[in-house]
């Protein structure tokens, strides 16, 4: 059950990548600046990350795989959620006039990107069920 959780957890994912992302372009398109929105995208994107993380390590804990097979899953998905978290810390952390949208858009490809990459190394498809 729990890797069916897991597994599924990613189109989620991929759908607030996809909003962050779309959301990114209409504002660079409208010459918008950043917003709240964006940051709360943001925001809730690393936080499904982190979650899709915990499941995953839940599943490893549980001892459903062998560790061998794992690596390089891990190494993705620590840093794509890693790529998913700096980029709110760091909008935060700058003056308001200084936020623009660009490490949105970047930070949330390399995510996906990485993602996409993880579920590659252990034999996943991009869309479908746990195998």
């Amino acid at each position: 059950m729990f890797i069916w959780i897991h597994s599924l957890l990613r189109y989620p994912l991929y759908l607030l990548g996809l909003a962050v992302i779309g959301y990114t372009g209409w504002c660079l398109a409208t010459h918008r600046p950043f917003d709240e929105r964006l940051r709360k995208l943001g925001a809730w994107f690393a936080l499904l990350m982190l979650v899709e993380v915990l499941a995953g390590f839940a599943l490893i804990f549980t001892g459903r795989f062998a560790p061998i097979t794992l690596t390089g899953h891990v190494f993705s998905m620590a840093f794509a959620t890693a790529v998913a978290f700096v980029v709110p810390v760091v909008m935060r952390k700058r003056p308001p006039e200084e936020r623009t949208l660009a490490p949105y858009i970047v930070g949330t490809l390399v995510s996906l990107v990485l993602l996409w990459v993880g579920l590659l190394s252990i034999g996943r498809p991009l869309f479908g069920g746990p195998g």
